[in-house]
């Protein structure tokens, strides 16, 4: 899930891990089954989701093309199924060294785009602080339909 912010930052224990000013805001989540390719179109797709307006107004520009930050969060919690009951499970999320290895190769390969990324802490409790712009939030999947 990427949203289109002001600025965002993520705080653990009292410390700023990670603060980004204009640009978006990702909820990163690993299901199971997740490969290389699909870590790869993530990024990829990340990098130049066209939701940033443009002199005319029109969502048209990327987060490249504006010279804006990344914040990458990891979120296992995006693959939650609450279809039965009221408690979520998350079975469809992929284990934690799988999940983190495949987060960490999306930081890593939105760096090598040039952008300036800042993440979460993998593993902790958050506290996620955004302004959000719009509010725009487009919920990105590479191998499911909604």
């Amino acid at each position: 899930m990427a949203q289109r912010v002001f600025e965002a930052e993520v705080v653990v224990e009292g410390e700023v891990v990670g603060r980004i000013g204009r640009g978006l805001l990702v909820y990163l989540g690993a299901g199971q089954g997740d490969s290389d390719g699909d870590v790869e179109q993530m990024s990829g797709k990340l990098a130049g989701l066209r939701i940033f307006v443009d002199e005319a107004g029109k969502m048209s520009r990327s987060v490249e093309e504006i010279g804006g930050g990344v914040l990458v969060v990891p979120q296992f919690t995006l693959f939650g199924d609450v279809r039965k009951g009221r408690r979520p499970s998350f079975t469809d999320a992929a284990p934690p060294e799988q999940a983190e290895a495949q987060y960490l190769r999306v930081v890593s390969l939105l760096r090598e785009r040039g952008l300036e990324v800042a993440t979460g802490r993998f593993r902790s409790t958050m506290d996620v602080r955004s302004r959000v712009d719009g509010p725009v939030t487009i919920l990105i999947d590479t191998r499911r339909t909604f």
